[in-house]
C-alpha cells in the first residue's frame, strides 16, 4: 500500500511538473500578471512531494520490509529516531528529499519575488521545473525509494551504525538546502540572461536565497565536522576528504557569489561574475551528487555504488554545463570595469579570485585522482599536505586584504590613519611572540598565518569603534570576518599545540608521557537495543596540576549489520579537549589506547557558527529592508 501510494504521488509530481512548464509558456503570451493556477500547480506541487516523503517515513517507521529502501537501510530493533533519519540517509531517500527543497525553493521564488518582471519569474520557474522533472525521472527509473522487493523479509539488514548518530542525522538535510537551494539561483541567472534582465533589481531577487544556502551549506559542513571529530575516532574534523571537498566547492563559490553581488546591487558591476558564479555553485553542487553516488570514489560519506547512477548523473550535468555555457556564449558581453585599483570593488574582484583559487585547488586535488585511476591504472591519493602546502600560504595574504577591503570606500579609495594598521601589526606580531615565550616556538608558515589571523581580528574589532563614531554599525560583515579570523587562529593554534600519545596497555596498567599519566582502571560489558558495549574506565591525571579525568570510550558489537565500532571518548572544555579511543588487540590482554589533547576545539565550533550568525543578520536585515 505504502510502495503504491509513493508511487502515484512520485508519477503526480511528474504530471504537475509539465503542467506547470505547459502554464508557465502558455502565460508567457499573454499580458497580464502571472496567472493564479500557476500559484496553485506549485503550492499543490510542494504540498504532494512532501506528503510523498512523508509516505517513506511512515514506511520506516512501521519496518516495512516490502519496500527494498527500507530492507537495506533499517531494522526492526533499530531505535526510532534513526528509522526516521535513515529516510534520507540513503541513496534513494536522499534524493526525494532533493526534489523536496527544488520543488519547495520554486513555490518561494514564485511568491516572494512578486515585484520582479512576470516573463523573468515564469522562466526561472520553467527551468526550476525541468530541474526538477530531471530528478523526478531518476528517482523513477533509477533509484525509486519506493521499488518493492519479493518475497518479503522478515528483517532489515540495518543501517551502517556509524551512521546512527544525531550529528549525521541533521547533516544531510542541511547540506541539502545549501546545495539544493542552489538550483534556484541557477534557474534565475538562466533566466536573467534569455531576458536581458541584468538590473540591479536582479540581485535583489536572488540576494537572499544564495544567503539562505550559504548559511545552511556553513552549517552543513560545520555539522559533517563535528560528526568526524567524534565519530570516525582519529582526533581531527577536516581530512581533505574527497566527499568533505564536494561540499566545500560550492561553498567557495556561493562565498564570491554574495560578495558580488554586493558590488551589483551597489554599483551595477560585475553581472557576469554574478551569473557565472550562480551556474558554476549549482553545477558544483550537481558535480558532488555525482562524485557521492556514482562509486567513483572511496569514502565513508559515500552513498551508492552503482555505475548506471554515476552516468544518469554525468549525463544530467554534462548537458546542464553545456547548456550553460552555450547560453552565455551568446549573451555575453564584455564589461570594461575600469575600476579605481584602491577602492571596495577592487577588493571584492580580489576576494572573487582568491575563492576562485581555493575552488581549483580544491577541485583539482579531488578529480586529479579520478583521472589518473583512470587513464593509467594507477590510484594515487591526494591528501592534506598537497592542501596544506598549497593553501595555506595564500591564506596569509588573503587575511590581510579581508582586513583591509571593507575599510575601502567605493569607486576611489584613500587609505587614512597608515599608521593605525601598522600599529595593528605591530599588536599582532607582539601577540604571537607572547604566544611562542610563553608556550613554544613553531613554523615561520604558522607565525604568519597566527599573526595576519590576529591583523584581521584586532582591525575588525576596531571597526565596532569606528562605525559607533559614524553611527554606521555593519553587525553582520564585523561578526562574519571576526569570526573567521579567530576561526583560522583557534586552527591554527589547535594544530600547533596539539598532543597525540599512542600507547598498547592492559587492565591496571599506568603510563606516564610529558606532565600526564593514564591509567586502565577497568572494563565493562551493557548490553544495549541494538548493540553490545565494551566500556573502558580510564583516569586521566595531569601531574602537574594533579587534576584528574574519567573517559569512557568504547567498542561497540552491532548485530545488523554485524559491525564492530570504535567511539570516542572526549572531555570538553573551553580551553581543550581530552580525546580518547581504545581499541582490542586480536589474542591479546592488551588494549591500544590513543590520547590526544586538543587545544580550543570547542571555539573552532563555535566561530563557525558566529560565521552563520553573521550571514543570518544580513539575510534578515536585508529582508526586512526588502
Amino acid at each position: 500500500m505504502l510502495s503504491n501510494l509513493g508511487n502515484i504521488l512520485l508519477f503526480l509530481n511528474v504530471i504537475l511538473s509539465f503542467s506547470i512548464i505547459y502554464t508557465a509558456n502558455r502565460n508567457l503570451k499573454i499580458s497580464g500578471g502571472v496567472d493564479k493556477n500557476i500559484f496553485q500547480l506549485s503550492l499543490i506541487q510542494s504540498t504532494s512531494i512532501i506528503i510523498c516523503f512523508f509516505v517513506l517515513i511512515a514506511a520506516f517507521i512501521v519496518s516495512d520490509f516490502s519496500l527494498i529502501t527500507v530492507y537495506q537501510n533499517s531494522h526492526s530493533l533499530k531505535p526510532l529516531f534513526y528509522k526516521i533519519a535513515g529516510t534520507w540517509g540513503n541513496h534513494e531517500g536522499s534524493l526525494l528529499l532533493w526534489a523536496i527543497i527544488l520543488s519547495i525553493f520554486s513555490f518561494l521564488f514564485l511568491v516572494y519575488n512578486k515585484d520582479h518582471p512576470k516573463k523573468f519569474r515564469l522562466l526561472t520557474l520553467i527551468i526550476q521545473n525541468i530541474l526538477i522533472l530531471g530528478f523526478l525521472f531518476f528517482i523513477l527509473f533509477n533509484s525509486n525509494p519506493f521499488s518493492r522487493i519479493s518475497p518479503i523479509p522478515s528483517e532489515g539488514l540495518g543501517l551502517n551504525p556509524i551512521l546512527q548518530d544525531p550529528a549525521l542525522a541533521i547533516h544531510p538535510p542541511l547540506l541539502y538546502i545549501g546545495f539544493v537551494g542552489a538550483s534556484i539561483y541557477f534557474s534565475a541567472a538562466i533566466a536573467s540572461l534569455i531576458t536581458n534582465y541584468s538590473e540591479k533589481s536582479f540581485s535583489l531577487s536572488i540576494k537572499n536565497w544564495v544567503l539562505i544556502s550559504w548559511c545552511f551549506q556553513t552549517l552543513g559542513i560545520l555539522v559533517g565536522s563535528i560528526w568526524a571529530y567524534y565519530e570516525l575516532g582519529w582526533g581531527g574534523f577536516w581530512f581533505w576528504d574527497p566527499v568533505e571537498n564536494a561540499s566545500l566547492l560550492p561553498w567557495f563559490a556561493m562565498t564570491a557569489l554574495f560578495h558580488s553581488l554586493i558590488v551589483f546591487e551597489k554599483r551595477n558591476l560585475f553581472y557576469f561574475w554574478v551569473i557565472i558564479l550562480c551556474l558554476i555553485t549549482f553545477t558544483l553542487s550537481v558535480t558532488g551528487t555525482f562524485l557521492v553516488r556514482s562509486g567513483i570514489l572511496n569514502s565513508v560519506h559515500t552513498f551508492a555504488s552503482d555505475p548506471t547512477r554515476g552516468i544518469y548523473i554525468l549525463i544530467f550535468l554534462s548537458l546542464m554545463i553545456f547548456g550553460s555555457i552555450f547560453l552565455l556564449f551568446q549573451k555575453y558581453k564584455k564589461e570594461n570595469y575600469d575600476l579605481n585599483r584602491n577602492s571596495k570593488e577592487t577588493f571584492i574582484l580580489v576576494n572573487n579570485w582568491f575563492m576562485m583559487f581555493y575552488l581549483i585547488t580544491v577541485l583539482l586535488g579531488t578529480i586529479y585522482p579520478i583521472f589518473t585511476d583512470a587513464l593509467t591504472d594507477n590510484k594515487i591519493s591526494v591528501g592534506p599536505p598537497f592542501y596544506n602546502t598549497i593553501i595555506f600560504p595564500v591564506v596569509v595574504v588573503f587575511l590581510l586584504f579581508m582586513a583591509l577591503g571593507p575599510k575601502a570606500k567605493w569607486i576611489k579609495n584613500k587609505f587614512e590613519n597608515i599608521r593605525i594598521y601598522f600599529l595593528i601589526l605591530i599588536g599582532a606580531i607582539c601577540l604571537n611572540l607572547a604566544i611562542i615565550f610563553f608556550f613554544k616556538s613553531y613554523s615561520l608558515l604558522s607565525n604568519f598565518i597566527i599573526i595576519s589571523a590576529l591583523f584581521l581580528i584586532i582591525s575588525s574589532l576596531m571597526d565596532i569603534a569606528m562605525a559607533l563614531k559614524k553611527n554606521k554599525l555593519d553587525f553582520a560583515r564585523i561578526i562574519s570576518h571576526t569570526s573567521f579570523g579567530f576561526l583560522v587562529l583557534f586552527i591554527g593554534l589547535n594544530d600547533i599545540f596539539s598532543l597525540e600519545k599512542d600507547y598498547n596497555i592492559k587492565l591496571g596498567e599506568t603510563k606516564k608521557f610529558e606532565n600526564y599519566s593514564i591509567q586502565l582502571q577497568n572494563l565493562d560489558l551493557k548490553n544495549y537495543k541494538n548493540y553490545q558495549a565494551v566500556i573502558g574506565k580510564l583516569e586521566i591525571k595531569n601531574l602537574n596540576s594533579n587534576q584528574t579525568n574519567i573517559l569512557n570510550p568504547e567498542i561497540r558489537i552491532y548485530n545488523e549489520p554485524k559491525t564492530l565500532t570504535y567511539e570516542a571518548a572526549i572531555k570538553t572544555s573551553l580551553i581543550k579537549d581530552y580525546y580518547l579511543t581504545m581499541s582490542n588487540i586480536d589474542r591479546s590482554d592488551y588494549y591500544n589506547i590513543k590520547f590526544q589533547k586538543k587545544p580550543l576545539m570547542a571555539w573552532i565550533w563555535i566561530s563557525v557558527i558566529m560565521i552563520v550568525v553573521g550571514g543570518s543578520i544580513r539575510l534578515f536585515s536585508d529582508a526586512k529592508n526588502n
